[in-house]
């Protein structure tokens, strides 16, 4: 690693984009865990940053992104914007020299993923990516189950995604979400990245993969229908279904194993549920209220040598090859 934290000093972290996104999920995370200290934050709009940091108690803000990367007082950065500007601040970062976490999908393609995993790589800084499922509790708990033997030898996993169109997909109106120059797939990058992501968590990478995609609704120029089908490295077969024009919102995933099955939804806060020779049983672990809390919590650990970060360049990097092989048909 490039540089080294000392354990009794903070970590102070700027934002880049304080948006929606940072307001509870994940700004308030970089404020509580102990270590870390969110001191600047930057957004285009000036009032609306300066009204960021008031609120959220924080010393600096910023119009430009390059004034917040290369100032001395700050340690580490946290990208929060649209995917489409990913590769150009994490670039910079790498640049500066500075430990950097990214909003998921790390970029807008697995190209640009591959050159900013380089440039960390090249320099030996931490890059992290916030697929930060990886680190709560309730999916770690199904990884226990997974590692445990609880549901015997696994033979495949299933998602099943859909959700109605919004008042804003119906309008017209702008959403970078579903604007294909920003994201291919609309939601299915929002979104699916998260559980594809989390796949390779639970059961090791995806070695082959194939989908289809189309736009069944003409509503925006993004896919907002997308199926797949997979295999990961150790045998296990898995399809997945993502349709965001549907009556009802469904979110279902299922582990199949030759002695049981695992159940469970990977937005929805259902309990998790277990079935084998022992019966079914049901357990619900509630997030934090700070969803990213543990995520960022992780990195602080990793940063001080303590642990392996369970989500880094490496791993996002590799599910962004996978969200890319299924969307370029």
């Amino acid at each position: 690693m490039s540089k080294t934290f000392e354990k009794n000093k903070n970590i102070r972290w700027g934002i880049i984009g304080c948006g929606n996104v940072t307001e509870v999920k994940s700004g308030p995370a970089y404020q509580n865990v102990s270590g870390f200290e969110l001191a600047g934050v930057m957004r285009r709009d000036a009032q609306k940053c300066a009204d960021y940091a008031q609120r959220h108690g924080i010393e600096k803000h910023y119009t430009d992104a390059d004034e917040l990367i290369n100032d001395p007082e700050i340690d580490a950065i946290y990208i929060a914007t649209p995917p489409d500007s990913h590769a150009l601040y994490g670039l910079k970062v790498a640049a500066a020299g500075k430990p950097c976490c990214i909003e998921k999908p790390m970029a807008t393609s697995y190209e640009e993923s591959l050159m900013l995993y380089n440039a960390f790589t090249k320099k030996d800084i931490p890059l992290f990516v916030a697929y930060y499922r990886r680190s709560l509790p309730r999916f770690t708990q199904i990884k226990k189950w997974i590692d445990d033997n609880e549901i015997g030898k696994i033979r495949h996993v299933s998602w099943h995604l859909s959700k109605t169109a919004s008042e804003q997909d119906l309008s017209g109106d702008y959403n970078w979400r579903t604007d294909i120059r920003v994201a291919k797939g609309g939601y299915f990058d929002d979104l699916a990245s998260h559980g594809i992501d989390l796949f390779e968590y639970l059961l090791g990478d995806i070695a082959k993969v194939s989908g289809f995609t189309i736009n069944q609704q003409d509503l925006y120029t993004a896919k907002d229908a997308i199926v797949a089908s997979w295999i990961h490295e150790s045998g296990i077969t898995g399809s997945g279904s993502w349709n965001f024009g549907c009556a009802t919102r469904e979110d279902v995933v299922q582990i199949i194993g030759s002695e049981g099955k695992i159940e469970f939804s990977i937005f929805e806060e259902n309990p998790i549920a277990l079935t084998n020779a022992n019966g079914k049983r049901e357990q619900f672990i509630n997030h934090p209220d700070s969803v990213q809390f543990y995520h960022v919590q992780n990195m602080r650990e990793h940063l001080l040598g303590n642990v392996t970060h369970p989500s880094t360049g490496k791993t996002a990097l590799h599910t962004s090859w996978v969200l890319e092989q299924i969307l370029k048909s």
